[in-house]
């Protein structure tokens, strides 16, 4: 029978990040436009408490709260809706309470760059207690909703997204009861639908947006800029809830408005032009995805010069589309170039996600090409960059380790696969214990690359380790099981264990993968061969003509697939 244990991962790890490109209003945008209304343990305050804005909410979108808190202090500045800007001039003056209270804001946020996230936290669960207290007293007005919002930003700040759950449903409680003309609603709502997002909470965060939507329209017509943002936050919900056609629509709408206000080639339309890309590429449209990302990537030139590191982001995103288009020369000259325009212009630390995903696309991309040591390069760099910047047992190290030894494996160096492999399953145990199903996954590639190098006990030890650590946290019917049981399968296989407990094995396979996979793919193909071959072997005809026609129906299906 032919081995059938390969490297569990047909391709290479990805490294998941918060920082994405743009494509709607960022609560790490928002977090700079609040004030937090705190009291610490030296002195409390018992007067009103605002929100005062630092800095506009984005380009697109004036905040009107901005205005009325200064009115409640005083200053009543001039605002011009139409400039999309609502920043205070520097002759504005701020109450003393104001002033102390931006102070008090200021030292939140320190606290939070400082790493004293528990100090931060303190300031938050004061305030939430105190506006509790008004809630439960009755008084439930656009302070008290302002009061909520802060905090719920203040929590998503430090990463409590726990607490800013709770205080969103208070908040909504809030709003519910207020009118549409309310002053401050609209920023708070824009908010609301942005923390829902944060939240994956999309069907209540277009609501909040439509509601935001229908205000701001009322007061500044439907042609007016500052509709982009809640246009923004609705056309990512309903993408994100599978209703990509009206999701398109409203990109589109988006686009068209601020071509007719900005200009074609204003760099405003870069969110909406990159977030409607990527709809599309997700949703199979490779080819209009390509128009859009290309427009980005003349826009930034343009305003930007070719040496900008945002260039270098453009040009990651059209390598996406090259990829999917199959166009694969192409897309690692764009991820080259991209990788080199962030380095040259210090655009990115070397050690950010962002950087580190597009060198691990861009190595799997040179693997696929036939251009492994090209890759393996990338992959070496990956990791040296990593040891650099966070040290020698970083968690992350692991994972690019076991990248860098399917590349060994995929060139048959077994070895170098399973010192890499070796060492990065001490960093995971080390991190995690011995009882943790993150571990199975390097233990499953050293059980793999152990079985190419004939050193099969270890690698069945290895491989029921993984099976039992995977049975408990995935269940007795899971894919990562299945993947398991297919590595041992072939272990045993060849250390000559019982062919009927073999057959039994791959039966319990079989059922995985047609659960998991349908009952015509690949997968199940492969395990009806190996099947079909101990049941030959077994002399258990009967059982073996069933899955024999089976297996030749499949594979001229798949003949057929090829030939087209």
């Amino acid at each position: 029978m032919e081995a059938s244990c390969i490297v569990p991962s047909s391709s290479f790890i990805r490294f998941r990040t918060s920082k994405e490109l743009p494509h709607v209003l960022s609560l790490h945008e928002l977090k700079r436009i609040i004030c937090f209304s705190v009291c610490n343990h030296k002195q409390c305050y018992n007067e009103k408490l605002y929100i005062i804005p630092i800095r506009t909410i984005s380009r697109f979108c004036i905040s009107r709260s901005f205005a009325r808190s200064l009115e409640l202090g005083g200053t009543g500045p001039h605002c011009d809706a139409s400039s999309g800007y609502s920043a205070p001039k520097d002759n504005q003056r701020f109450s003393n309470f104001e002033k102390e209270l931006e102070e008090l804001f200021g030292e939140v946020k320190k606290m939070i760059k400082m790493g004293k996230k528990n100090d931060a936290i303190d300031l938050l669960n004061a305030n939430s207690e105190m506006v509790k207290e008004r809630l439960n007293a009755g008084t439930k007005g656009i302070d008290e909703a302002a009061i909520l919002d802060v905090l719920a930003l203040g929590y998503v700040a430090v990463g409590d997204l726990k607490s800013v759950g709770s205080l969103l449903n208070l908040l909504k409680e809030v709003v519910d009861t207020l009118k549409d003309d309310t002053p401050r609603l609209d920023s708070i709502l824009m908010h609301m639908g942005s923390m829902y997002a944060t939240l994956n909470k999309f069907e209540e965060s277009f609501d909040t947006y439509q509601r935001t939507l229908y205000i701001v329209e009322g007061i500044y017509g439907k042609d007016n800029t500052i509709l982009v943002t809640p246009h923004l936050g609705m056309a990512k919900a309903l993408g994100s809830i599978g209703k990509a056609t009206k999701a398109i629509e409203i990109y589109q709408h988006v686009i068209a408005l601020l071509e007719s206000n900005r200009g074609a080639e204003s760099k405003d339309l870069v969110v909406p032009l990159l977030s409607l890309g990527n709809l599309l590429l997700k949703e199979g449209r490779a080819n209009d995805a390509e128009s859009r990302f290309t427009r980005v990537l003349n826009i930034y030139t343009k305003v930007y010069g070719e040496n900008d590191g945002r260039i270098g982001m453009a040009m990651s995103s059209l390598a996406q589309v090259k990829c999917a288009l199959g166009k694969s020369d192409e897309a690692i000259h764009l991820f080259k170039g991209a990788l080199k325009v962030m380095k040259d212009s210090n655009y990115m630390s070397p050690n950010n996600s962002i950087m580190e995903k597009m060198r691990v696309d861009l190595a799997e991309l040179l693997h696929t090409s036939g251009r492994g040591q090209e890759g393996r390069e990338i992959l070496e760099e990956c990791l040296l960059i990593t040891e650099r910047y966070k040290g020698r047992e970083h968690p992350s190290l692991a994972t690019h380790m076991i990248n860098l030894a399917t590349s060994y494996s995929r060139s048959k160096n077994y070895a170098e696969a399973e010192h890499l492999l070796r060492r990065s399953l001490q960093i995971v145990i080390k991190h995690k214990g011995t009882d943790d199903q993150s571990i199975s996954f390097p233990m499953l590639q050293l059980a793999a690359t152990l079985y190419h190098l004939e050193k099969d006990d270890e690698a069945e030890k290895l491989a029921l380790e993984v099976l039992r650590l995977r049975e408990k946290a995935f269940g007795e019917d899971s894919l990562p099981v299945g993947e398991a049981l297919d590595c041992l399968v072939s272990i045993q296989s060849r250390v000559g264990k019982d062919d009927s407990k073999l057959l039994e094995l791959l039966r319990r396979i079989l059922n995985i993968q047609e659960k998991g996979f349908g009952h015509e793919s690949e997968q199940v193909l492969v395990t009806l061969k190996k099947m079909v071959y101990y049941l030959d072997k077994l002399g258990r005809k009967d059982e073996k003509l069933p899955l024999q026609r089976r297996l030749s129906v499949l594979r001229k299906k798949y003949k057929q697939m090829v030939n087209h």
